[in-house]
């Protein structure tokens, strides 16, 4: 997973979570953006990334327990598959995962996470939200051209997966 950190419209780091916390300013006034997601990353400062802390789950494999709700008959699909529902369900997601148009939407509304919250009312802010999703390269290019440099940069690397070929 990647991270990018903003101060302001600067970029001051890029990398992993730990890597982006370190390189920002005590005071706070950066702001750390998961490039995957485009939402930003809340930190509490008493537990920086890079330290250890226990978490529910199996940590080591990166699995964290969270609550769904299915209806009955759902359930007892998921309890008739091989390996039972968390397999069932491991594998629904990634199937799902793997869907280039899943995967371009999802890049699509990453961007517009990070543009919203860093050039939300930039010139052209509209224009170049409605060429992302209708899938016009030049037309978002050119609309984000004029916005600060270092969040062109970022948003032109995250849209590299956002547009059909």
């Amino acid at each position: 997973m990647t991270h990018v950190a903003f101060s302001g419209f600067d970029r001051i780091a890029s990398g992993t979570l730990a890597q982006a916390y370190a390189a920002c300013p005590p005071d706070g006034g950066a702001l750390i953006f998961d490039t995957e997601t485009g939402r930003v990353v809340d930190i509490d400062p008493r537990f920086p990334p890079g330290q250890d802390t226990p978490r529910p789950g199996r940590p080591k494999l990166g699995v964290v327990p969270r609550e769904v709700t299915l209806l009955p008959r759902h359930w007892d699909w998921l309890a008739s598959q091989p390996g039972g529902a968390s397999v069932a369900l491991r594998k629904l997601v990634e199937e799902a995962s793997r869907n280039p148009k899943a995967r371009m939407r999802a890049r699509r509304d990453a961007i517009y996470r990070l543009a919203t919250a860093l050039v939300g009312d930039a010139p052209a802010y509209e224009e170049a939200m409605r060429a992302l999703y209708v899938g016009a390269r030049e037309d978002f290019a050119a609309h984000i051209e004029p916005w600060p440099a270092d969040v062109r940069a970022v948003l032109e690397e995250m849209s590299s997966e956002a547009f059909a070929d």
